[in-house]
């Protein structure tokens, strides 16, 4: 671990380590300082509740998936339509290789939103609506009545692909035959909220 990094960033790294390697559950105060290597008692000094330690590793991952998303969507030449597809692999796909990241970021029973500082951004809850921002307006370019309810009927989806595809449903069901098949499943999502693609 970088010692020429902040104490609160090298914890939050530990943190980031820690919940890929084996899951939220097995963050700790105690954990996270032993691996930054510091006392104890130190992470309590920018981290008063397990909550905000959660919260401030989670943080890092809506960044992460954020950073992928644009890396991927700005690609030149796409229509609404593959834009959309294109967010919905990469968010299936960061769900898949960061699960124990994905799963952390979405359990606001365990994040703390409240009584955050105005540098640390947007309360954490809120982070997730750059990209379902981004995600309404190509689905209203792509013509949908509503396109709000669309984005989240599609979201919803596309969550529920990643949670079934990790706990190994989705490839009982489909008997197997998985190649390719988070991205068949991502098209056929988006095929099934937006409708047929146009000829």
């Amino acid at each position: 671990m970088d010692q020429e990094r902040p104490l609160r960033e090298r914890l939050i790294d530990a943190g980031v380590e820690l919940v890929l390697s084996e899951g939220a559950d097995a963050v700790g105060l105690r954990e996270i300082a032993r691996r930054a290597g510091v006392s104890h008692g130190a992470p309590r000094r920018y981290f008063p509740t397990h909550r905000s330690l959660l919260s401030a590793i989670a943080r890092r991952g809506f960044e992460d998936l954020g950073v992928r998303v644009a890396a991927v969507v700005g690609a030149p030449d796409l229509t609404p339509r593959a834009r959309v597809r294109t967010i919905g692999c990469a968010y299936v796909d960061y769900a898949l290789e960061r699960a124990g990241m994905f799963a952390l970021m979405f359990r606001h029973d365990l994040l703390d939103s409240t009584g955050q500082g105005p540098s640390e951004g947007p309360r954490l809850r809120e982070s997730t609506l750059p990209l379902f921002d981004l995600l309404v307006t190509l689905v209203r370019r792509c013509g949908a009545a509503e396109p709000s309810v669309t984005a989240a009927a599609l979201w919803a989806n596309l969550h529920g692909v990643a949670q079934l595809w990790r706990w190994g449903s989705l490839p009982l069901v489909l008997g197997g035959a998985t190649d390719g098949g988070v991205e068949r499943l991502v098209g056929a999502a988006v095929d099934a909220h937006l409708g047929p693609e146009p000829v």
